[in-house]
């Protein structure tokens, strides 16, 4: 089999997961949008977390070029990508429990600020509670995971529980469990994920519902603009002056 084949059958499974979601979760979206809407006309702040490659659609959406400038990247130390040595540790950490409220009680998130917490499977004790806490906190949780694995994996959570159970609006990736999109002959491992596609897109979807909800309020989005196009540095730094009490990346 060509690589170009196989490229192309990517390309395929990718864009018919896309057309699944643009299509089966519009009314999710359509209410991510409207909740991160309301937390900003509210003066509230808006924060993002995913461990481990689930943080990419997280970090992507973080001081982002057509992007609000008020998402904030909620870290955990260790779980940011592959941002640590040996990679597996940021696996682990994920199932350490507790970590996910002594990181809550130190950020600067409060009752009324939007929590979107990203995790493909649900099922680790880190994104579950960092839901439920926030939860507990009086902030409004989007989740963005794949049900399949609530349904076809046993949790890891001592509650049994998963991130679904502890949002009030759950975005399903439709991400099959594994997270991987082909099988060939002479392959013995199915491969090629399309979770940070899929859910990359769905993130965008969200904030430009958002944006778009904003500005049917009268309310003009913070939105950044390229620092790569003429006068993009100087409406950047306007924004941030703005909105600088709700932006905590710069400090």
């Amino acid at each position: 089999m060509s690589e170009s084949k196989l490229a192309g059958q990517f390309f395929d499974a990718a864009i018919g997961l896309l057309h699944r979601v643009r299509d089966e979760e519009a009314g999710s979206i359509s209410a991510a949008g409207a909740a991160i809407a309301d937390a900003v006309a509210a003066g509230g702040r808006l924060f993002a977390f995913g461990a481990g490659h689930s943080s990419l659609a997280a970090q992507d959406v973080v001081y982002r070029a057509g992007g609000l400038a008020l998402m904030n990247l909620l870290a955990v130390p260790g779980t940011v990508g592959v941002d640590v040595t040996p990679a597996t540790l940021g696996s682990a950490l994920e199932r350490v429990d507790g970590l996910a409220g002594a990181v809550l009680d130190s950020s600067p998130a409060e009752p009324g600020d939007v929590l979107v917490v990203i995790s493909l499977s649900g099922r680790n004790a880190l994104p579950v509670e960092m839901a439920m806490n926030a939860q507990a906190l009086g902030l409004k949780v989007i989740g963005v995971t794949s049900l399949a694995y609530a349904r076809e994996t046993k949790s890891r959570h001592v509650s049994g529980t998963y991130l679904k159970d502890h949002c009030d609006i759950v975005l399903d990736s439709k991400i099959a469990v594994g997270d991987a999109e082909l099988t060939a002959e002479g392959i013995e491992a199915p491969f090629a994920p399309a979770s940070t596609v899929v859910t990359s897109a769905l993130m965008q979807a969200v904030l430009a519902t958002a944006a778009g909800d904003l500005a049917e309020r009268g309310i003009e989005p913070p939105l950044l603009r390229s620092g790569n196009v003429d006068g993009g540095h100087e409406w950047n730094g306007r924004v941030m002056t703005e909105y600088r009490d709700r932006i905590f990346f710069r400090r």
